[in-house]
């Protein structure tokens, strides 16, 4: 199964490919970051994500998606900036009929590293070491797209294994 695994920003939104192999095994496909330029206005930013997502799925084809969900921002701007770009992330998958499933930070963190309180450097060694990668995915944003991407794999295999 290939997972896009999606950290959500207008500015910058992180992604990461992510296929769960019939023996278990993780392997990246790819991963990286969709950049939006600050100087033009949010609706040509929102249309420029949408059309890089777009290609993202063309390209790839990935079977299912998995989005980190909006936390609480003290800044109010930000939180609607975010906010914006998840609706247009989520807009484009449903265009694309790609079963979405969302988790928080806490959910990822567990996920990933067994511990919800585990901090940035944690959550990338860990992914290092899931998927076999010789360096820490860099920026940091695609490092958090690559976890919620483990993290999407590793919540659907307990699901499938509670329902047989």
């Amino acid at each position: 199964m290939l997972v896009l695994g999606i950290d959500p920003g207008i500015g910058t939104t992180g992604y990461g490919l992510v296929r769960d192999n019939p023996d278990g095994s993780l392997e990246t496909v790819e991963y990286g970051v969709l950049l939006t330029p600050a100087h033009v206005s949010q609706d040509i930013r929102l249309l420029d994500l949408h059309t890089q997502l777009t290609n993202l799925l063309l390209l790839h084809q990935p079977e299912s998606a998995a989005v980190e969900k909006l936390f609480f921002y003290k800044n109010v701007t930000t939180a609607m900036a975010v906010g914006q770009a998840r609706g247009v992330i989520l807009m484009t998958l449903a265009q694309y009929k790609l079963p979405v499933f969302e988790y928080t930070p806490l959910e990822v963190k567990m996920a990933v590293t067994g511990y919800g309180n585990a901090d940035k450097a944690q959550v990338q060694l860990m992914v290092k070491a899931m998927l076999g990668l010789e360096k820490i995915p860099k920026p940091d944003d695609a490092a958090d797209a690559l976890a919620i991407a483990i993290c999407h794999g590793n919540c659907y295999k307990m699901k499938r294994l509670e329902q047989s």
